[in-house]
């Protein structure tokens, strides 16, 4: 039975927003990711059947199908095709997806699936905003009573339903900054982290967002965004940032004609779709269709990457699931590193990875919220025999 297995997986650091990267065309800092994921596996680019590319704000420098122009940019051979894929959030974690499904089902025998977003170039909500007319029809606005959607609304309301308090939101996101510091420190990012050149010769290497002079009090100063009376704060919700990330797919057999290891066998992988105006609450069903699908339990998973897109999305969560908090973004996430919309499935994907393969564990689970109401699942196996739970 052909399976899916990841061979190499690797990510950009990430750019605060109009920072290192901040000149970087996004095409270009795709080409970066797929150029290291090649050398860093020895895998000829020509053996690519396609790639697979998450992107958010498909307009302007992101528009016209931007896998394309990264494998151009790349330099790869001509006949290397590229789709881009728009699921929101989750667009590079379902581009993973895809090429799983594309490579179990022969279609491909070698994929690569990834993501960017250059949000300091593309800002958020530039699709939406080119025009002409606008994504709300007005019998989806009849049907939800003229509520538009919107994540900081949905933000607050798993806040207000799970009753996390700001003071609960506020330390969460200063612990996530502290894991993040911690992890760069003790070089948990360096073999997963490609350096990326910038336009005036200078070369970004660390992530740039982590605050390490961040605390409860200058949290607790910041006020609220979306509700006066509400608890979601720039200090607890994710980063605007720019960033990428690549993984390189293929069944184990064809990883063993080519002489590679692989990190791990996507084990599981699915998505659904939930409330659209909570809009956030997806991870929680996604997680138990996956672990069902999967035929685990929660107990056989050994570290999690749940996207901090606000701090009550992890927080509704854990409340949900009941899991042990010291498993889940153990080295930081997006509030602490940033969140390039169509790059973070993948990054997300590459912190676990490497993760589970410098600590020995069998089973990491990832998922994120997206817009609309939808979650990713993907739960990840690895393959070394001297794995544990």
């Amino acid at each position: 039975m052909r399976d899916a297995v990841i061979v190499e997986a690797v990510r950009s650091p990430i750019g605060r927003r109009a920072g290192g990267l901040g000149e970087v065309h996004p095409a270009d800092l795709s080409a970066t990711l797929l150029n290291a994921l090649s050398e860093r596996s020895g895998i000829d680019p020509a053996l690519v059947d396609d790639v697979i590319w998450g992107c958010v704000a498909q307009v302007g420098e992101q528009a016209g199908n931007i896998a394309r122009y990264a494998v151009l940019s790349a330099g790869w051979p001509e006949s290397v095709p590229g789709t881009t894929v728009d699921r929101q959030c989750g667009s590079s974690q379902q581009a993973i997806h895809f090429a799983a499904a594309s490579v179990i089902s022969g279609q491909c025998d070698v994929a690569v699936a990834g993501g960017v977003e250059s949000m300091s170039r593309i800002p958020m909500g530039s699709a939406r905003r080119a025009g002409p007319g606008v994504p709300s029809s007005d019998k989806l606005l009849e049907r939800y009573d003229g509520v538009e959607f919107s994540q900081g609304t949905g933000a607050e309301i798993l806040a207000k339903r799970y009753d996390l308090s700001r003071s609960w939101l506020d330390e969460y996101s200063l612990t996530s900054h502290l894991r993040a510091a911690a992890a760069v420190d003790e070089g948990r990012f360096v073999k997963e982290i490609a350096p990326i050149g910038t336009p005036d010769g200078s070369v970004v290497s660390v992530d740039e967002g982590i605050r390490r002079s961040s605390s409860m009090e200058k949290l607790a100063g910041l006020k609220t965004v979306f509700d006066p009376n509400g608890r979601i704060t720039a200090g607890n919700s994710s980063q605007i940032s720019d960033g990428s990330a690549a993984v390189l797919v293929m069944t184990s057999e064809r990883a063993r004609s080519l002489g590679l290891t692989p990190l791990a066998r996507i084990h599981t992988a699915t998505v659904v779709a939930d409330d659209p105006v909570a809009m956030l609450a997806g991870p929680v069903p996604a997680t138990a269709k996956a672990l069902k699908l999967a035929g685990l339990g929660l107990d056989d998973i050994g570290t999690f990457e749940v996207n901090e897109a606000f701090a009550s999305v992890v927080g509704a969560w854990l409340k949900e699931t009941g899991a042990q908090r010291e498993l889940v973004n153990a080295d930081g996430g997006a509030i602490a590193m940033g969140h390039p919309l169509g790059g973070s499935g993948a990054r997300l994907a590459t912190t676990l990875l490497h993760r589970m393969r410098a600590d020995g564990i069998r089973y990491g689970l990832q998922t994120m919220c997206e817009a609309g109401g939808m979650a990713n699942a993907t739960i990840f196996e690895n393959l070394d025999p001297g794995a544990k739970h």
